[in-house]
C-alpha cells in the first residue's frame, strides 16, 4: 500500500494477520507509534519508511525479535526519537537490511550490534548519534554498505573496520571524527566508494588507501586537517572517477603519477598548500569534466593540452602563481567555465578572459621556451623509443595491434544531424534499449550504409560514466570482430539538455539473441541458425575476446558478454558490442591510455555473470571466459541460462554436464538436431544423404564444442582455460567441421 495518502495510525489489528510475509506502507502519512508485529512469525520484509511514525518506548523493536524470518527492516525518514536500544541486537540473525536514516535517533550505537552477523546494508545517516564508533562494528562479516554520515560521532575510526572484507561503500562524512585515517582501511579491498569528508582527521594520507584498486565511484577526504605530501602511490587508483582532497593542509607537488588515473571524472585539490607545476602527465586525463586546483601555490604556465579536453565543463586555476599566456582555444573560449583570477603574471591573447593582453616579448619568450621544451622532449623521446624498440623486438611475439582511432579526427555531427538521421528518434527507428541508452537505426549522408545511433539516457545515474567508459574502450580497440565506432557526439539539444551519443556501424542481421529466440514474426522470416553458423559465431566471439585479453593495449575485460551484445552482419559474421562496462586490466604499464579494473559485485546480466563476481571477486579475464562458455552451451541447447526449468540447483551447466557426452544429442536445440550439417550456402548442404562416418565426425565436433563450453563455464575461475587457447580450439573444430562438409 506504499505511495498513497493514507493517514492516521497503523491499526494494531494488522498484527493478527499471522500469515503476512511483507508489510509495505512506505511513503504515506501514517503517524503515532509503530505497532508490535511480533505475532507475525513469517514476516520477511517490514517497510514503514517515509511516514511520520514515532518510536514510543521502542517496544515494537523488542517484539520484532520474535520474527525469526525477518530480512528487511526499513524505518527510515520518520521521526523516531530517543536512544537506540540494545534490543536491536536481538533481531533475526537473517536480517540483511536495516534502514534507520533520517530520524532523530540519539545516543550511541549499541556494541551488541555485532550479533547481526547477516547484516549487509546498515543505513543510519542523518540522525543525532554521538560517541565513538563501536569496535564491535568490525564483527559484521557480510556488511556491504555502512552509512553513518551526518551524525555527531567523535573519536577515531576503530581499527576493526579493516575486518569488513565485503565492505563496498563507507560513508562517514559530516561527523566530528578525528585522529589519523587508519591504514586498516586498506584491508577493505572491495571498497568502491569512501567518503570521510567534513571531519577533523589529521596526519598524512595513508598509502594503504591507494591499494584499494576497486575504488571507482569516489574517494572524498575533503575538509579535514590532513597534511604532508600526496603519495606517489596514488597512481594505483586507476579506476577512480571522482577524487576530492580539497581544503586540507597538503603540501609538496602534485604527483605526476596522478596522470595515470585516466578514469578521473572530477578532481578537486583546491584549498591546500601545493606548489610546483601542473604535471604534464595530466594530458592523459581526457575524460575529466571538472578540475579545481585553485587556492594553492602552483607556478609555471597553464598547459596547452587543457584546451584539447572536450569533456571539460569547469576549470578553476584561480589564486595561484601561474604565469605566461593563457591558451586561446577549447574551454578557454568560454569565460564562464574558466576561473583564473588571482594569478598576477597571467596574460591573454584576447580580451575575453579579462586579463592583460600579452605583449610580443611575452609571446616570444613563451615561443622560445616551447621550442626548447620540444627539442628536449624530442631527444628524450627518441632515446626512449630506441630502448623500448629493442625490448619489444626481443620480447614481443604477437603482431602489434592496429593504431588506435583518434576521436578528434572523426567526422563531427550535431544533434540536429543525428535527429534527422534517426527520423526524430522515432519508435520505428528504435532497434534496442538498455539501462543506459537506446539504439536507433539511421541514415547519414556521408555513410554508404545505415548506422546505429546509441543515445545515452543521461537522466539515469551512471549513464555519463558509461558513455565515457565506452568512448575510452572504443578509442583503444580496433578489430574485425568488434563493433566499429564511426563518431562520437557530445553536445546539447535545443532545450539545453546535455546530449551524448555514439554512432556505430549498423549490423543488418541484428543480435544473436533474436536468432536464438525469434519472435513469432521473425520465426517466419528467418531460417534457423545452422550448426555451422553457430560454430562460426563462436569462433568470432573467441577472436574478439582473445584480442581484448591478449592483444589489446592495455588488455581489457568486456564484463557484459551475452547474446544481445553479439551483433551479426550481412554474412552472419559476429561482432561484439556494448563496451559500457568494459574495464582495463591493472597489471599493465600505461603511458597515454588507461585504466584497469577491479569492481565489486556482479556487473552484467544474470545468467552470464561469473559466479565469483557474486562473492565480490575482482573482475578478470576469467569472467569473460565464463560468459563465453555459457553462450556456447546456450547456442547448442537453445536454452537461456535463466530458463524457468533451471531451478532447485539445476543450471544450464549442470543440465549439459549431466548429458555429456553419451546423451548430448538428446539435449541439442531441436532446430539443429535433425540435421547437424549446414543449410547455409557456405557450408555446402545438409547431412541428410551423408554416410555414417560423416555423422560420427560431425557429432565429434559437437562434443568437442560442448567440452569447450563446459570448461569455460566451470564454477572455479582457475579451472577455466585462457581465451587464446579457447580461440585455437574453436578454430580447429570449425576447420574439422568444414572438412566434413566437403
Amino acid at each position: 500500500m506504499q505511495g498513497n495518502w493514507f493517514q492516521g495510525q497503523i491499526p494494531t489489528s494488522l498484527a493478527n494477520t499471522t500469515n503476512l510475509q511483507v508489510i509495505n506502507l512506505r511513503n504515506n502519512a501514517f503517524y503515532g507509534s509503530i505497532p508490535s508485529f511480533g505475532t507475525l512469525p513469517s514476516l520477511v520484509d517490514l517497510n514503514l519508511g517515509k511516514n511520520q511514525l514515532e518510536a514510543g518506548d521502542w517496544s515494537f523493536l523488542s517484539s520484532l525479535t520474535n520474527c525469526t524470518q525477518l530480512v528487511n527492516l526499513r524505518l527510515d525518514a520518520n521521526i523516531l526519537q530517543g536512544v537506540l536500544p540494545s534490543a536491536v541486537a536481538g533481531l533475526s540473525k537473517s536480517i540483511e537490511v536495516l534502514l534507520l536514516r533520517s530520524n532523530k535517533i540519539s545516543g550511541t550505537i549499541p556494541h551488541e550490534i555485532e550479533h547481526l552477523t547477516g547484516l549487509k546494508l546498515l543505513y543510519m545517516e542523518r540522525n543525532l548519534l554521538t560517541g565513538n564508533l563501536p569496535e564491535s562494528i568490525g564483527n559484521l562479516p557480510n556488511l556491504f554498505v555502512l552509512s553513518l554520515s551526518q551524525n555527531k560521532f567523535s573519536g577515531q575510526i576503530p581499527l576493526s573496520v579493516g575486518n569488513l572484507s565485503q565492505l563496498s561503500e563507507l560513508y562517514l562524512q559530516e561527523n566530528s571524527l578525528s585522529g589519523p585515517i587508519p591504514g586498516a582501511l586498506g584491508d577493505c579491498k572491495k571498497l568502491h566508494i569512501l567518503n570521510l569528508s567534513c571531519n577533523s582527521f589529521n596526519g598524512s594520507i595513508p598509502k594503504e588507501l591507494f591499494t584499494l584498486s576497486d575504488l571507482s565511484e569516489g574517494l572524498d577526504l575533503s575538509h579535514n586537517q590532513l597534511s604532508g605530501e600526496i603519495p606517489m602511490e596514488i597512481a594505483e587508483l586507476i579506476n577512480l572517477g571522482p577524487l576530492n582532497i580539497s581544503y586540507n593542509q597538503l603540501s609538496g607537488q602534485i604527483p605526476s603519477t596522478l596522470g595515470q588515473c585516466v578514469q578521473l571524472e572530477s578532481l578537486h585539490m583546491e584549498g591546500n598548500r601545493l606548489h610546483g607545476r601542473i604535471p604534464q602527465s595530466f594530458v592523459n586525463l581526457r575524460g575529466i569534466t571538472v578540475m579545481d586546483l585553485s587556492q594553492n601555490n602552483l607556478t609555471g604556465e597553464i598547459p596547452e593540452f587543457l584546451k584539447l579536453f572536450k569533456s571539460m565543463k569547469l576549470l578553476n586555476l584561480s589564486f595561484n602563481n601561474l604565469e605566461g599566456s593563457v591558451p586561446a582555444d577549447g574551454i578557454f573560449q568560454n569565460g564562464s567555465n574558466v576561473f583564473i583570477q588571482g594569478n598576477k603574471k597571467l596574460c591573454a591573447s584576447t580580451p575575453l578572459l579579462q586579463l592583460p593582453l600579452c605583449n610580443a616579448e611575452t609571446s616570444k619568450q613563451r615561443h622560445t621556451s616551447n621550442i626548447l621544451k620540444i627539442v628536449g622532449f624530442t631527444a628524450l623521446f627518441l632515446v626512449l623509443v630506441s630502448c623500448f624498440g629493442v625490448i619489444i623486438w626481443k620480447k614481443r611475439k604477437k603482431v602489434t595491434q592496429a593504431a588506435h582511432p583518434s576521436f578528434e579526427k572523426l567526422q563531427k555531427f550535431t544533434y540536429a544531424d543525428l535527429l534527422k538521421a534517426a527520423n526524430g528518434f522515432s519508435l520505428d527507428n528504435l532497434v534496442g534499449s538498455g539501462k543506459y541508452g537506446s539504439v536507433y537505426k539511421g541514415r547519414i549522408e556521408s555513410e554508404v550504409h545505415e548506422v546505429a545511433i546509441k543515445v545515452f539516457k543521461l537522466d539515469q545515474l551512471g549513464a555519463t560514466k558509461s558513455f565515457l567508459d565506452e568512448c575510452e574502450a572504443l578509442r583503444n580497440t580496433r578489430h574485425r570482430n568488434l563493433v566499429r565506432v564511426i563518431t562520437v557526439c557530445s553536445t546539447s539539444d535545443p532545450t539545453g539538455n546535455e546530449f551524448k551519443a555514439l554512432v556505430l556501424e549498423y549490423k543488418v542481421n541484428g543480435d544473436l539473441e533474436s536468432w536464438l529466440y525469434p519472435t513469432f514474426h521473425e520465426h517466419h522470416l528467418r531460417r534457423p541458425l545452422s550448426l555451422y553458423s553457430r560454430l562460426a559465431i563462436a569462433v568470432d566471439i573467441a577472436a574478439a575476446l582473445d584480442y581484448l585479453h591478449n592483444n589489446c593495449m592495455p588488455p581489457m575485460v568486456h564484463c557484459v558478454l551475452k547474446p544481445s551484445n553479439v551483433l551479426l552482419n550481412d554474412i552472419m559474421g559476429a561482432c561484439v558490442g556494448d563496451f559500457g562496462l568494459a574495464k582495463f586490466l591493472r597489471n599493465y604499464s600505461y603511458s597515454s591510455i588507461g585504466g584497469s579494473t577491479s569492481l565489486v559485485g556482479p556487473r552484467g546480466s544474470v545468467g552470464y555473470i561469473a559466479p565469483e563476481y557474486g562473492f565480490g571477486s575482482k573482475i578478470s579475464t576469467e569472467g569473460d571466459v565464463y560468459s563465453f562458455g555459457v553462450i556456447v552451451l546456450e547456442m547448442l541447447t537453445g536454452k537461456r541460462p535463466t530458463d524457468e526449468m533451471f531451478k532447485d540447483g539445476l543450471s544450464l551447466y549442470k543440465f549439459v554436464k549431466k548429458s555429456f557426452p553419451e546423451k548430448i544429442g538428446e539435449i541439442l536445440d531441436p532446430r539443429i538436431a535433425p540435421y547437424y550439417g549446414d543449410q547455409d550456402e557456405e557450408a555446402g548442404g545438409t547431412l541428410g544423404q551423408e554416410n555414417h562416418h560423416q555423422m560420427a565426425g560431425i557429432m565429434s565436433c559437437i562434443i568437442e564444442l560442448v567440452k569447450i563450453g563446459l570448461l569455460c563455464a566451470a564454477e572455479i575461475p582457475k579451472d577455466r582455460p585462457a581465451m587464446q587457447d579457447v580461440y585455437i580450439e574453436v578454430i580447429a573444430i570449425k576447420e574439422a567441421f568444414s572438412a566434413l562438409q566437403g
